[in-house]
């Protein structure tokens, strides 16, 4: 009746490797590749079109547009068209690249909460649609970071400040 019915270490047994464990160690460094291939196609999908959709036609004819620019925060025309060209030249240059993505990605943001809520908010959902869309793009990198396929990535292994595999970092 004192007769062990399952082996121990006692006994010199040992248990085998989970065959599950590295299955799902596959399957986080898949899961992880693939946010960051995810946020790649975001920040140049957003950060492109906004780039060359908006941004440099804004700073090709800066000085036609500056006068007669909207001007919803107050700081006249000029200034506004300038705080406006950084965000759609500048900041989505380096979000694209994935450089100090997360702070690039804040004045973007700000300007979009301007043009929707502030200079098309009697306009109709047509008109702020747009904005809602990028704007949401921008605040997922905010949130998220730039994924590993970026430079903050790049920076952060060459650092060995991390793995770099992780999507949400940078």
């Amino acid at each position: 009746m004192g007769r062990r019915l399952v082996p121990s270490a006692a006994d010199g047994y040992s248990e085998p490797s989970d065959p599950n464990a590295s299955e799902g160690k596959l399957k986080a460094n898949f899961s992880e590749a693939s946010a960051s291939v995810g946020l790649l196609v975001l920040r140049i999908g957003a950060g492109g079109l906004l780039l060359f959709g908006h941004g440099l036609p804004k700073l090709m004819h800066f000085s036609e547009r500056a006068a007669g620019f909207a001007d919803p925060i107050g700081a006249g025309p000029a200034v506004s068209l300038a705080l406006v060209v950084f965000a759609e030249v500048f900041c989505s240059l380096f979000v694209m690249f994935g450089l100090a993505t997360r702070l690039a990605a804040i004045p973007p943001v700000i300007f979009f909460l301007i043009a929707a809520l502030v200079h098309h908010a009697a306009d109709p959902w047509a008109k702020k649609e747009l904005a809602f869309v990028y704007l949401v793009a921008f605040l997922t990198l905010i949130l998220t970071g730039a994924g590993s396929y970026s430079l903050d990535g790049l920076l952060r292994r060459r650092n060995g400040s991390g793995s770099g595999t992780s999507a949400g970092r940078g």
